[in-house]
């Protein structure tokens, strides 16, 4: 077997190890962030268990840790209450960037993992199978219930040589997004072998598997070898250090092999806006930069930050830039701090930012209009950033730094790059601000959970109707993401209050969507949303689909959709529709009333149904490739529609 599909069989509740057939897996670990958990433990409250059923849940608190209002701060006590009552372990606002902290304290190879984040892939580099959910399938797992994927296929990413100084895994990861895309990955599992390996450490390949996430794959994975027992010795956790690899024979299960010489990396850049808009540095050098940002789940480990020091040790940053240092945990600052490191980064001029996701999700720093922002994070959408005119590439620490101190976009190989960065034999552990440790898995039955003002309700869908009248609300392009569907930065403080939420769907691409479908939600008339390609890119927020569905959208029809929106359409009773003849995307205009007769049965015998455009008097068809388990979801009204059913 290849390593995959090992991790696979071992966790297998059910279904059969065939690419593309629908398998259930055991989950030992969860995670949540506090962007995406609080809905999440809002469901797990609904499904009547008395505490989590996984080995180990964590709640974090990463995203929205700048209180401007009294939102952010109520949710946290809600989190922290409720990780209390469950038996979840709870990381305090501070403590560090999801990723980073799990990866650090709590990731075991060989385990799954699942978080309501689109990154939790990070565990890969440690090998996990580690794998990003909407809130909803987070809050299942944790009540003990297996999590359903698509079995994948396999593509084996073969390493060899060395990386050259000023040369790092964030080149590796970008030139592997040069080769694939960030679009048409879904089902496929990228898994990393070869001689290369020995040359890269932990951090390293955590940064690969995070940012493989940008290709649109199930996960990645790395063996677990001496390197990764190395890391696990100077975390003070080699106990649960175990060697896993793919067989010898391996060969023959992978869809392909691509070969990759560490030795002919490039520096390169995500140029705007999108992660698989890949260049070479070269091809950019010169360029006037105005911000340089470090940190992010993919760039904040104390590799990174220790060579961002290195580097800017006696040098001080250029006027025209605004230079900023997020650390992923305080681990990180802690031990930058006792090697003399961390006064680097302020003798040279950097902001020295919170230990959080902070200007990833454009939630402060956002650049000036028209700007050029280099930042180290992993995704570049159109107004990510909180400035939409901006123009943000994403690079490599090295490269971050070239820039910060020359001004423009700058070769990091041309410049003195500090040899390649060895963690401590140990680093100095303070877990004091995970709360909870002892009642882990068991929990604190008689905590009274604290509930603020903006802490609402889930709403329910309701099941398929036998016919359906609906108006095509909104027409959209290729590449929609959730940020284009459901705003990040400053309106994620309202993620607990769907009803306010939901205002701001489509806010930047049309702000006239939600009245539009309320009026029609509230006429009878449901409410479709037509798409073009890899619909659903980006993060798993499941609000993507949540508020859509309090806004009465009852299906999207779209040429291809991401796989976790997909599987989060379906759990809140979206009917995630395919064109049949993708050229059927043209004939239809927003605003268009579309009928479907027998829309129930349908759903029941048969993947595909007749769609009626009332304007041009034709018909098309579009199909909807469904398990058994998914088309009951579906005909209930949503997963928690299921579950209260049954």
């Amino acid at each position: 077997m290849n390593l995959t599909y090992k991790l696979l069989a071992s966790h297998l509740v059910s279904g059969t190890l065939e690419a593309g057939k629908e398998i259930a897996l055991r989950i030992d670990q969860t995670l949540t962030q506090d962007a995406t958990g609080t809905m999440a433990y809002l469901q797990f409250e609904q499904m009547g268990c008395d505490h989590v059923q996984t080995e180990l849940s964590v709640s974090y608190v990463d995203h929205n840790t700048v209180q401007v209002g009294f939102e952010n701060a109520d949710d946290h006590a809600y989190l922290q209450s409720v990780a209390q009552r469950y038996g979840i372990i709870y990381s305090r606002a501070g403590n560090g960037i999801c990723h980073q902290l799990h990866l650090e304290r709590f990731g075991k190879p060989g385990k799954t993992l699942i978080g309501s984040d689109s990154h939790t892939p990070t565990g890969g580099g440690i090998g996990m199978l580690a794998m990003g959910a909407g809130g909803l399938d987070v809050a299942c797992a944790m009540a003990g219930q297996p999590y359903y994927i698509t079995c994948p296929r396999v593509v084996r990413v073969w390493l060899t040589g060395e990386l050259r100084p000023g040369v790092s895994a964030k080149d590796v990861i970008l030139a592997v997004l040069a080769r694939y895309g960030s679009s048409g990955n879904v089902g496929r599992v990228m898994e990393y072998a070869g001689p290369g390996l020995a040359s890269l450490d932990v951090p390293s390949r955590a940064t690969i598997a995070n940012m493989g996430t940008e290709l649109g794959v199930t996960t990645s994975i790395f063996p677990s070898d001496e390197e990764t027992r190395r890391f696990l010795r100077a975390q003070r956790r080699e106990s649960d250090w175990v060697p896993l690899a793919a067989d010898d024979d391996a060969e023959g299960t992978y869809e392909e092999t691509f070969e990759l010489d560490l030795t002919r990396v490039e520096p390169m850049a995500a140029c705007p806006h999108n992660p698989g808009n890949v260049a070479t540095i070269d091809s950019l050098a010169g360029m006037a930069v105005h911000q340089v940002l470090v940190g992010s789940c993919t760039n904040s480990s104390y590799r990174d930050l220790k060579t961002v020091a290195l580097m800017l040790a006696g040098r001080k940053i250029h006027p025209s830039v605004s230079f900023g240092v997020a650390p992923g945990s305080r681990q990180v600052v802690l031990e930058l701090m006792r090697e003399g490191l961390f006064e680097k980064l302020v003798e040279a001029g950097a902001r020295i930012l919170e230990n959080t996701c902070g200007f990833c999700i454009g939630n402060h720093q956002s650049p000036g209009t028209n700007a050029v922002s280099l930042r180290t994070s992993n995704r570049n959408f159109e107004g990510r950033s909180g400035t939409k005119s901006a123009q943000v590439y994403l690079v490599s620490p090295e490269t971050a730094v070239a820039a910060a101190l020359t001004g423009k976009i700058t070769n990091p190989t041309c410049l003195e790059c500090p040899p390649p960065v060895r963690f401590p034999e140990r680093f100095g552990i303070d877990d004091s601000m995970f709360l909870f440790r002892d009642t882990a898995g068991v929990g604190v039955p008689e905590t009274e959970i604290i509930r603020g003002p903006n802490i609402g309700t889930v709403p329910g869908g309701s099941p398929v109707p036998d016919s359906l009248k609906t108006e095509a609300a909104i027409k959209v392009g290729d590449k929609i993401t959730t940020d284009h569907i459901m705003p990040a930065g400053a309106r994620l403080k309202f993620r607990s209050n769907v009803p306010k939420y939901a205002t701001f769907v489509f806010e930047g691409v049309d702000p006239t969507f939600h009245d539009r479908c309320i009026a029609n939600r509230d006429a009878g008339i449901g409410n479709i949303i037509i798409a073009g390609d890899s619909y659903g890119q980006g993060s798993s927020r499941e609000h993507a689909a949540l508020c859509p569905m309090y806004l009465g959208v009852r299906a999207l029809i779209a040429k291809s959709i991401e796989r976790i929106h997909a599987a989060n359409l379906i759990n809140f009773g979206i009917i995630p529709f395919l064109f049949e003849n993708p050229a059927d995307y043209d004939t239809i205009e927003q605003g268009d009333k579309l009928e479907i007769d027998e829309l129930a049965p349908a759903l029941k015998t048969g993947d595909t149904v007749t769609i009626r455009n009332s304007r041009t008097g034709t018909a098309f068809r579009v199909r909807c490739t469904l398990t058994d388990r998914q088309r009951g979801i579906l005909l209930a009204g949503g997963l928690m529609a299921q579950s209260k059913a049954k």
